[in-house]
């Protein structure tokens, strides 16, 4: 196996992020950025999250990220997994989650577009190809797993599953 690129970096200096995938049945809550200057993510269907601020653990990120970006309060939720995205000097831990339990009516976002789509048609939509790696393993159920994404600009250039 190759050296993972996260052996020779400190996860402490890496920004912390959360995203989570809200599911309603068959669907999937997804939101295109299409709102915010200077977006990495501009252009691309992703999930709902934001960064974690000082003080504040993964999970009351979560919950307030949901709340700010949808209206939604989540009732509940599964953490997934971990994400290290690495795109040039870009480094983020991502915390990965899941939910089917939350209340509220969506609002709009001042991030970009927010919509219910079928799972089975998410593969088709612009978005970050390693996402529609580890979107694979949340509609499998993989167990709790952590990935490397390795990219240069919008091009991945390899994935390593680190458990």
């Amino acid at each position: 196996m190759k050296e993972l690129v996260l052996a020779k970096m400190n996860p402490n200096k890496m920004d912390k992020t959360v995203l989570c995938y809200l599911f309603k049945g068959e669907e999937v809550l997804l939101l295109f950025r299409n709102k915010k200057k200077n977006d990495i993510n501009e252009g691309k269907w992703i999930g709902i999250g934001g960064h974690i601020e000082k003080g504040e653990s993964p999970n009351e990120t979560l919950i307030r990220e949901v709340k700010e970006e949808t209206n939604l309060n989540i009732l509940s939720y599964e953490y997934r997994g971990k994400l290290y995205f690495i795109n040039g000097e870009y480094k983020e831990v991502i915390y990965l989650y899941t939910s089917s339990n939350y209340s509220g009516e969506i609002k709009e976002c001042d991030e970009g577009t927010l919509k219910y789509f079928p799972i089975n048609e998410i593969f088709n939509l612009p978005m970050w190809e390693g996402d529609k790696i580890f979107l694979k393993y949340l509609l499998t159920n993989t167990p709790y797993f952590e990935l490397e994404l390795i990219y240069k600009g919008p091009t991945l250039l390899s994935v390593e599953r680190i458990k």
